[in-house]
């Protein structure tokens, strides 16, 4: 069996199986087993509880000050990377020296950026014409060479006629903007799929792999191929970044792109939640672009097609399929693969239905979906063991132990600061409260968050920094109130980071495994 397609453990047979179910409920019992234990030693050791809530947010106080510097140091970057002309720089690596770069590099061994083709696949089920026509001009305009570009519009048979309507609409608008555009329609009902994104990305790649790549021989180490979100908008210059980046790397065959997300496409128009939702999210990824050792893919990225090939494409039974794409490369190559991060952002849609309930509801469910990433960690452990004696033993734990942390921290640690902490008090009874920690514990407690709220500082100045332009007819108190939307960060994190983080463990955790759920894009005004 190719344990490198495995999605869940129902795939498997015997002690294969078993196993793969106990990764799976190791994350959700992890989580549950945290906060029980200190629910159950809050009435029975309330004093060890204390000592371990002072050390938490000791922890937490810090932890926001690192990563505080490590989001102002992404936003430098990135306005470092927005000033530079990277066509420019692409043409000097024609005409200029390359002695500079890795031997192994593209450039060194004479490729040249009008070499690259880029194929762009973007699957769309529920998205208007008009989220897809933003998102595709702005691919027009970026200005890399049209005669390069391969753009693949895939859509569900399932949206029946609508689906079609718009394909047909979009293809007469832009037809001999790109040398090619492609639209594949993806067959409902194909057994053993996930109705998902996975599916219908690989149905499309297949088919323009058979249709246009090889029918034409365009030779696959020279193809990249950029998987967008139906509501992704590139900013002016980014294929000519990626071309740089991809004939400037080391081993630029065995590398996943990552760019920044940013939810600016509507962000002057959706609800308060839902902006410092989606704002809190592109700060993480900031933050994780920092850190490329604990990089993976997420949303939109870009990979070579010849990775992509030799792995069969992504995956037809996965809702996190963005993430597993790599973890699959990563095992395929038995770990010489990575995810090298491109400080250059692209702009996206944060979540807005009719009205703010529903948004909410919405906003939760999207949590909860990019929660269900947790799906990887059984993912990863099972495949470490099967290929240990492969892998590079450290960066492969290194990896498992990131992947871990980062979802029980998800689940468990906004809940122990603002619920689960202050248990002792109302559990410990007359003997803890005549102590003296019972009586430090709140001013303590309340003495490090108040140091923490400067990591809500950093955050309300680094997205005022980003936001764009202030639409016509949007009144600078807005801008104001933006800022101050902040405060309710704390808020935010509870009810839109842990619950819904946890909810999706638990599902895991007994087997209730989630479909794949589409994020409606709605815009009052076009981009």
């Amino acid at each position: 069996m190719d344990y490198l397609k495995i999605g869940k453990a129902t795939e498997l047979t015997g002690g294969d199986r078993i196993f793969y179910r106990l990764l799976e409920i190791f994350p959700g019992a992890f989580a549950w087993g945290t906060l029980l234990i200190v629910i159950i030693f809050s009435y029975f050791q309330p004093v060890w509880v204390a000592y371990f809530i002072i050390a938490f947010d000791v922890y937490w106080l810090l932890l926001v000050l690192y990563l505080g510097i490590m989001l102002f140091a992404s936003y430098f970057k990135i306005q470092k990377m927005r000033q530079i002309d990277w066509r420019r720089r692409c043409e000097e690596l024609i005409t200029g020296k390359n002695d500079k770069l890795p031997a192994d590099s593209l450039a060194r061994a004479g490729f040249i950026y009008r070499d690259i083709v880029h194929l762009i696949i973007m699957p769309t089920l529920i998205e208007s014409a008009e989220v897809l026509r933003a998102s595709i001009q702005s691919i027009v305009d970026d200005g890399f060479p049209a005669e390069n570009i391969i753009f693949v519009l895939a859509i569900e048979e399932r949206e029946g006629q609508n689906g079609l309507d718009k394909a047909e609409i979009l293809k007469k608008e832009f037809t001999g903007k790109f040398r090619d555009f492609f639209v594949a329609i993806h067959p409902d009902g194909i057994v053993g799929e996930l109705k998902g994104k996975g599916a219908n990305q690989t149905w499309a790649a297949r088919r323009v792999k058979e249709e246009i790549i090889d029918k034409e021989k365009i030779p696959y180490d020279k193809i990249l191929v950029s998987v967008f979100d139906a509501d992704t908008v590139v900013y002016p210059g980014f294929f000519y970044c990626l071309s740089y980046y991809f004939l400037t790397f080391t081993k630029p065959y065995r590398v996943s792109y990552q760019p920044v997300p940013l939810y600016h496409n509507n962000v002057w128009e959706v609800p308060f939640f839902s902006r410092v939702a989606a704002s809190s999210n592109t700060f993480w990824q900031m933050m994780q672009q920092i850190r490329p050792d604990k990089l993976a893919t997420y949303s939109s990225h870009s990979m070579s097609w010849q990775a992509l090939v030799d792995i069969g494409f992504w995956s037809t039974t996965m809702v996190s399929e963005d993430s597993r794409i790599y973890w699959h490369c990563y095992f395929h190559y038995n770990g010489d693969y990575r995810a090298e991060p491109i400080f250059f952002p692209i702009s996206m849609d944060s979540i807005m239905v009719q009205d703010n309930w529903n948004t909410m509801k919405g906003l939760y469910k999207q949590q909860r979906r990019w929660g269900w990433g947790v799906e990887n960690i059984p993912y990863l452990i099972f495949n470490t063991v099967k290929r240990w004696k492969n892998l590079p033993k450290r960066d492969a734990l290194d990896k498992i132990f990131t992947q871990v942390y980062g979802f029980h921290s998800w689940a468990t640690n906004a809940l122990i600061i603002g619920v689960v902490g202050w248990l002792p008090l109302f559990f410990g009874g007359e003997a803890f409260n005549g102590m003296v920690i019972s009586g430090n514990l709140p001013n303590v407690t309340k003495t490090l968050m108040t140091l923490s709220m400067s990591g809500l500082v950093i955050s309300a100045i680094v997205s005022s920094l980003l936001m764009p332009r202030r639409p016509v007819g949007v009144s600078r108190l807005k801008r104001v109130m933006i800022v101050l939307e902040w405060l309710l960060l704390p808020l935010g994190i509870i009810f839109f980071g842990a619950f819904p983080a946890l909810d999706a463990q638990t599902r895991l955790m007994f087997g209730k495994y989630m479909g794949f759920l589409v994020t409606p894009k709605t815009r009052k005004t076009e981009i």
